[in-house]
């Protein structure tokens, strides 16, 4: 079974303590353009063709008293995300982590903002690493505006997980 091949890093998400403060600074300070928003929940910001590089996920104000997949209670790395080059090559690459032994978290799915596929697995500290495939590409050509989506089951997996490997998370059905 042949390993993955990853293309790049392409993105990473990152847990924050106040959303609108971050996006404004990652915006402002730092000079990413947005590209979507999940109600108040996610950003979705880009400085490249991708639709996205960074992700910033709110904290929830119950994240101590919840056990949902996207609750913790300090701010700091979500997931961070290699491209592969295809929905083959991640379904491959599904194959070959789970004959390692290694745990899938999430997916095989495809997001709604950006548009990419996804496969999320554990890394040995704990850490989420996602393969991902065909994310919206954002060029003078392609340009984009960005919109906010309703934080519903299509936002997060617009197969409905028909392709998920696992038990969808917590907290993520049919809404």
């Amino acid at each position: 079974m042949a390993k993955p091949q990853p293309r790049k890093m392409g993105h990473l998400v990152l847990h924050v303590r106040d959303i609108r403060k971050s996006f404004e600074f990652y915006t402002e300070v730092v000079g990413l353009t947005l590209s979507d928003w999940i109600e108040d929940k996610l950003v979705f910001l880009r400085c490249g063709a991708d639709h996205h590089d960074l992700a910033l996920v709110q904290i929830p104000p119950d994240a101590e008293n919840r056990e949902d997949l996207y609750s913790v209670n300090r701010p700091g790395l979500e997931h961070f995300a290699y491209e592969l080059g295809s929905l083959e090559e991640i379904e491959a690459a599904a194959s070959h982590i789970q004959s390692k032994g290694v745990k899938i978290e999430r997916g095989i799915g495809k997001h709604g903002p950006g548009e990419n596929l996804f496969l999320v697995f554990k890394d040995p500290d704990n850490n989420n690493v996602e393969f991902y495939a065909d994310m919206v590409q954002v060029t003078e050509q392609n340009p984009y505006n960005p919109s906010v989506w309703k934080d519903d089951v299509t936002a997060f997996d617009q197969w409905k997980f028909e392709k998920f490997l696992v038990e969808p998370p917590k907290g993520w059905g049919e809404n």
